[in-house]
């Protein structure tokens, strides 16, 4: 058992490091108006491994994270995909895998994975991490390491701002009514059940979802259809604050272009698309309201050129990202950690 006075010198010790460490960075936002994100680089002259160096100053990356809700690190040595894993578990622990999937990514190394692999001409929408689920990680990381050519930004918004930029109306119905995941699998228009799943058993699939609250109905083929209902809003475990939490702006068959939705309709009937949001009950949404949660999405977005080497960490919960159109080759790798969840929808 350690005694009180090893133990106070144990404490001093742990500060002393962390303060001589954070004289050697400088932090300041981006932009003078906005929280979102702070800028973290090496004082002039300081050569320091962001891994190495995070490993001495968890209590203050945690503690600015939580108050800017994402921190850009830049001109800060890096070892890749191994560094950006060792950077994340010395805040979040163990990575996590990427189950349960919405979008095509590539395993590069161990837990970390390569972005949405979207042709580059699409627009990705501001989304936070797995908010179609009711697991998700509260950490994720982004290494740069090779900026497109012109474009292919990633754009991060304040969860809370997006919150507060709704009508309290929209905000009470929606976290009463909460949103309903209707997802088909199978016949070529979106990921096979085995990619999201990560699995090839299909008794596999049936314990995952009643395992996560989701019905799910096997068609023809290799055909199959889940539901699932989740939060609209969510609270932050450790700040208190409220969040706007959900994908139903990105599942919902109006955040396809006018001629794409069209055409979908006429070969596919709506209870088969690939994806789709309702209310928890079922019914429509409105789509004045998914007009207005957009709108307060696009009024707190905040974008950045990607240089090469650069990580961005950010709250999954307090802050959203995206990703805009881009030309010649871009690498963008990504790791996720801390996992947390609700116990039921709410």
């Amino acid at each position: 058992m350690t005694s009180p006075s090893r133990q106070r010198l144990t404490d001093l010790r742990r500060r002393s490091v962390q303060l001589s460490a954070a004289a050697l960075i400088t932090a300041q936002p981006l932009n003078r108006d906005r929280l979102l994100p702070l800028v973290v680089q090496p004082t002039q002259g300081a050569a320091l491994n962001l891994a190495d160096w995070a490993a001495t100053q968890t209590d203050w990356i945690e503690g600015r994270l939580r108050y800017h809700g994402g921190i850009l690190f830049r001109s800060f040595a890096g070892d890749g995909t191994t560094g950006l894993e060792q950077f994340l578990q010395a805040l979040g622990g163990d990575l996590l895998d990427y189950a349960y999937r919405s979008t095509p990514r590539t395993q590069v190394s161990g837990r970390v994975y390569t972005s949405t692999e979207y042709p580059a001409s699409q627009t990705i929408p501001l989304h936070n991490e797995m908010a179609y689920s009711r697991q998700w990680p509260l950490k994720i990381a982004f290494l740069c390491e090779q900026p497109g050519a012109w474009g292919g930004t990633t754009p991060i918004a304040d969860s809370r701002q997006v919150y507060q930029a709704l009508p309290e109306e929209l905000r009470s119905r929606w976290q009463q009514r909460q949103v309903l995941y209707v997802r088909n699998y199978g016949g070529g228009l979106d990921l096979p059940w085995q990619t999201v799943f990560q699995t090839e058993d299909r008794s596999a699939v049936e314990a995952f979802c009643q395992a996560n609250g989701m019905t799910w109905e096997w068609g023809r083929g290799d055909r199959l259809r889940t539901r699932q209902v989740c939060q609209a809003v969510a609270r932050h475990p450790h700040t208190g604050d409220w969040v706007w939490f959900n994908q139903a702006h990105l599942f919902h068959i109006s955040s396809l272009d006018g001629a794409v939705r069209a055409g979908l309709l006429a070969d596919v009937a709506e209870a088969d698309l690939p994806r789709n949001a309702y209310h928890g009950d079922g019914t429509p949404l409105d789509e004045a309201d998914l007009a207005t949660i957009r709108a307060a999405y696009q009024a707190a977005t905040v974008e950045f050129l990607w240089q090469q080497g650069d990580v961005l960490l950010l709250d999954n919960m307090l802050t959203a990202h995206g990703r805009t159109p881009y030309g010649g080759p871009r690498k963008i790798l990504v790791g996720m950690a801390q996992p947390y969840g609700l116990p039921s929808a709410a």
